[in-house]
C-alpha cells in the first residue's frame, strides 16, 4: 500500500544495529514526510527481561472488523506479549463499532494488561492527496470522497481518543497510523499540531497478510514468509479482524510468535518519548 507522495509505507525505522543488545530505552526515530519530523523519538516502554534478546520486533494490531479479536488477546495473554494498538472506529462482525459501549469491556481488559494505544482516525477514511485548496481528499470506505480540512481531521484524531478515554478512562499515546498506511504531507503536519507527533507505519517483512485473499495466500504460506523474512527491528501488521479474508490469519500469531522467540526475539511496544 502505497502513500500518495511517496512509494512505500512510512515504517518506524530503527536505529543501526535494529536495537540489538540494546535492552529497555532504545529509541526510535521515525520517517516521515518533512525532515522537520525525524527529530520526534519513540521509545521502548518498560518490560522486565528474563533473558537476553537477540534484537527486538515491534507487534502493531489495527482495529479492523474486530472478528479476531478475542483470540488474539487470549494468544497475548499465553505467550506474554504486548502490542502496541491502532484504534478506530471500525463497523465490527458484530454489526456494532469498535469504539461503541459494547466493547468497553475488551478494551479495558487490554489496558489492564499494559498495551499501548495509538490513533487509527474515527472514521477510517482512506487520505489519498492534498488539494490545491490546502485540504486533503480523502474515501470513505464505501468509496465516497470526503474532503477534510485541518479542523475537520484533527477532530478525527481527537473524536477516536475522547470515545476510548470514554470507554477505559486512558487516552490514546501520541502514536499515529493512517488507515491503509497512505499520508500525504498535509496530514503528517496536521497530526503533529493537533497531538499525534509520530507516524508509525510498517515493515514490507512486517506486513503479516491477514489483508490478502485466502485463496491467494494461504496461513501457512504467509506464516512462513514472516518466519523467513522478519529480522530484528521489524514493525509488523495485523488486524484484529479483515472482513475480506475467507481464512482469518489470527491463528498464526501464535506459532509466529514462538518462532521468533526462540531465534531471541523479543517483544516490544512503541510510545513516544517524554523530551
Amino acid at each position: 500500500m502505497n502513500h500518495t507522495q511517496h512509494s512505500t509505507p512510512t515504517p518506524a525505522l530503527p536505529l543501526p544495529g535494529g536495537g540489538k543488545g540494546r535492552g529497555c530505552g532504545a529509541l526510535f526515530f521515525v520517517r516521515g514526510l518533512k525532515t522537520s519530523l525525524l527529530t520526534t523519538l519513540l521509545t521502548i516502554a518498560p518490560a522486565v527481561l528474563a533473558a537476553p534478546c537477540a534484537g527486538n520486533v515491534y507487534l502493531t494490531l489495527d482495529t479492523g472488523n474486530m472478528s479476531q479479536a478475542e483470540l488474539i488477546a487470549r494468544i497475548l495473554n499465553e505467550e506474554q506479549v504486548k502490542a502496541t494498538f491502532f484504534i478506530a472506529n471500525e463497523r465490527t462482525f458484530r454489526q456494532d463499532n469498535a469504539l461503541d459501549a459494547s466493547w468497553a469491556g475488551y478494551w479495558r481488559a487490554r489496558v489492564a494488561e499494559g498495551h499501548v494505544f495509538g490513533n487509527h482516525t474515527w472514521s477510517h477514511h482512506y487520505e489519498r492527496r492534498d488539494t490545491d485548496d490546502g485540504k486533503l481528499l480523502a474515501y470513505s470506505v464505501d468509496g465516497k470522497a470526503v474532503p477534510l480540512d485541518k479542523s475537520q481531521f484533527c477532530a478525527e484524531l481527537s473524536q477516536a481518543d475522547a470515545a476510548f478515554h470514554k470507554l477505559t478512562g486512558q487516552h490514546l499515546s501520541g502514536l499515529w497510523r493512517a488507515p491503509g498506511g497512505r499520508t500525504t504531507q498535509n496530514t503528517i503536519r496536521w497530526a503533529a499540531s493537533c497531538g499525534y507527533p509520530v507516524y508509525v507505519g510498517w515493515d514490507d517483512a512486517g506486513h503479516l497478510g491477514d489483508d490478502l485473499p485466502s485463496e491467494k495466500f494461504s496461513n501457512s504460506e504467509l506464516l512462513e514468509r514472516a518466519q523467513k523474512n522478519i529480522r530484528p527491528g521489524a514493525v509488523l501488521l495485523m488486524h484484529l479482524g479483515i472482513h475480506s479474508r475467507k481464512e482469518p490469519l489470527a491463528p498464526v500469531l501464535k506459532p509466529l510468535i514462538q518462532d521468533l522467540k526462540a531465534r531471541g526475539l523479543c517483544f516490544r511496544t512503541l510510545d513516544v518519548a517524554s523530551h
